[in-house]
């Protein structure tokens, strides 16, 4: 019979230098992570930002209705008291007309406040997962900010477009030194161990290990190399503008935030105010109606202020509890964390630990 000839061989290569290439793929990883965790806190908070307009605007709507359904109270009775001034002959047809005309207008901004309303609940429905129910009237949030300007410098340095930016550009720079270790030279390392058995010689085996160190000079080839490392540096030069371009847009985002907010403030003020000054006008025009020196118009119109006065103060104070959530979005404090919010919070440094030297495995 043929006798057969059996060996074995085992090699193992360790790169011992690779022009850096390793250390900078890396760094660019890492940093690739970092702005995916910038962009991740920008998601966390433009949902948070979405829940609070939508619970703000279910709170502004129902109280909307509110004031439209007791305005048509008001003006019902409005129109009954015309009517019967109108039988006795105090007032004219046209008296009669003109308060029907105001209860029909305030029956549809009644029905169009309803539908508003439906709306806002659907649009918190499909946000939080839950239909609204027994909502408390929120509060403005408390500024960390005293200053538009203060508010534009935390924004240029916490917002988090310009962190995820940032650490973009980081790995942009990293991609370019990721290209140019290809220029330059490579060392490595091989460990080779074989066997081999004779059969046809009984007792008769070979055995050897072999070390070697190999150095790799790249001379030219072909330029395509040189070709990466320029479009690696054109791309780190674009991630740079796009840095200044995130800086600006945030600042530009928090200075129209704190004026937002300070404006809603400022009229909430006068809004009061005038709802003082239309209450007492509305008071006095229907003493002298009572007397024959103001028309059955007169008081509609001023019923028509003071109701418009009401629904702008209830406008105004929703504005300034969601202008003071969207500044603290603005820089980059609207977050669980930030909010103090009683949830289960994900901690990416420790899910990041976890993985971080994990060759294998989910």
């Amino acid at each position: 019979t043929d006798r057969q000839i059996g060996s074995l061989q085992a090699t193992v290569t360790q790169p011992l230098y690779n022009g850096g290439r390793t250390v900078a793929s890396t760094r660019r990883a890492e940093n690739q992570v970092l702005a995916q965790r910038a962009r991740l806190i920008g998601t966390e908070q433009q949902v948070l930002s979405d829940v609070v307009a939508a619970y703000v605007a279910v709170i502004r709507d129902q109280e909307t209705l509110r004031l439209n359904v007791n305005n048509v109270q008001v003006l019902q009775r409005q129109l009954d008291a015309t009517n019967e001034r109108f039988r006795v002959g105090e007032i004219t047809r046209t008296d009669v007309a003109q308060a029907e005309s105001r209860l029909a207008g305030a029956r549809a901004s009644r029905a169009n406040s309803e539908g508003t309303l439906q709306t806002s609940r659907a649009t918190f429905a499909r946000l939080v997962g839950v239909a609204p129910e027994r909502l408390v009237a929120p509060q403005p949030l408390s500024s960390p900010v005293g200053s538009a300007r203060e508010a534009a410098q935390m924004a240029s340095v916490n917002a988090p477009g310009v962190v995820a930016a940032l650490f973009d550009e980081a790995a942009a720079r990293n991609a370019v030194d990721v290209q140019f270790s290809s220029l330059l030279p490579q060392v490595s390392l091989q460990a080779q161990s074989y066997r081999s058995d004779n059969s046809q010689q009984p007792h008769t085996r070979a055995t050897g290990e072999q070390v070697t160190a190999t150095l790799s000079v790249p001379l030219y080839q072909g330029g395509a190399e040189y070709a990466l490392v320029r479009q690696a540096r054109q791309q780190a030069q674009q991630a740079r503008q796009v840095v200044d371009d995130q800086r600006r847009v945030a600042m530009q985002q928090a200075t129209q935030a704190w004026e937002g907010l300070a404006a809603a403030r400022a009229q909430v003020v006068s809004v009061r105010a005038q709802i003082r000054a239309a209450e007492i006008a509305l008071d006095g025009v229907q003493r002298e109606a009572v007397v024959g020196s103001r028309t059955t118009l007169d008081v509609l119109n001023a019923e028509q202020e003071l109701l418009n006065s009401r629904v702008s103060l209830v406008q105004a104070l929703a504005t300034v509890v969601t202008n003071s959530y969207n500044l603290a979005g603005a820089i980059g404090r609207l977050t669980a964390r930030d909010l103090a919010l009683p949830v289960p919070l994900y901690n990416m440094e420790a899910y990041y630990r976890t993985v971080r030297s994990k060759w294998f495995g989910t």
